[in-house]
């Protein structure tokens, strides 16, 4: 897989239309090792099955699934093993602009295509280890695209290629579209943001996840003020992040 593209170093600025990566350009900085806290506890929640596929979701639009999931990914990346992140929000997709590649091919080419030409779709990034799938042109159908063997396949041949495959995916009620992906994963995180989610609306998403059999890994919640980062949300937890979370 020699014909990814390297692209130009990432700062804040280059940034504004894709999501937020402390991560990667403030790496030191306390949220950044809050992410790499999230990281090690969904490694140690998987301890007795090894974790291939994530997908990562929430209640509503705006909450930060795709900065959480952005995130994590690099976190996870700087540990030395390779990572894939799929933009799975077809409806309103970010990992192109968040990391500055290509979206001419991306998931739906593979899914659309009658092989599946990884190197034609597949980005590389800035970060060592760090690749990504972004979306491609926005379908009229997600749901049905996912619905499919074809998906399974392509699934199973992703996880062939990498260590871990992240899914960024669309909000659990707003769309079928996480709960498909949910029920073909190895495990599924819920991002909700303090105060925004109600809790309502997170028990609607994990009753929906269950109806799946998805395997619910845990919650993380984001946003959390200062004064209020003393404890532990769903198993995860994610500090304040001021950016425009998508």
């Amino acid at each position: 897989m020699g014909l990814f593209r390297k692209e130009k170093k990432l700062d804040q600025a280059s940034m504004q239309e894709g999501v937020g990566l402390i991560t990667l350009t403030d790496p030191t900085s306390v949220i950044a090792e809050q992410f790499r806290t999230i990281r090690t506890n969904i490694q140690f929640s998987s301890i007795d099955q090894k974790l291939r596929s994530v997908v990562f979701t929430s209640a509503g639009p705006s909450q930060g699934k795709s900065t959480v999931s952005a995130n994590v990914a690099v976190t996870w990346a700087d540990q030395g093993v390779d990572v894939l992140l799929v933009d799975a929000d077809m409806r309103r997709p970010t990992v192109h602009q968040t990391f500055q590649v290509p979206n001419k091919k991306g998931l739906t080419s593979l899914l659309t295509e009658e092989t599946f030409d990884l190197n034609s779709a597949i980005q590389e990034t800035p970060v060592d280890h760090l690749f990504v799938l972004p979306c491609g042109v926005v379908p009229p159908n997600p749901s049905e695209l996912l619905n499919t063997k074809k998906m399974d396949k392509l699934i199973q041949e992703l996880t062939k290629h990498f260590d871990l495959v992240i899914f960024d995916a669309p909000p659990v009620i707003s769309v079928t579209d996480a709960q498909i992906l949910a029920s073909k994963v190895d495990g599924t995180i819920l991002v909700t943001p303090q105060g925004i989610a109600d809790k309502g609306s997170i028990a609607k998403s994990k009753e929906l996840l269950e109806v799946v059999h998805a395997r619910i890994l845990g919650t993380i919640m984001n946003r959390v003020k200062a004064e209020n980062t003393g404890g532990y949300y769903g198993g995860y937890y994610g500090g304040y992040y001021g950016t425009e979370d998508k």
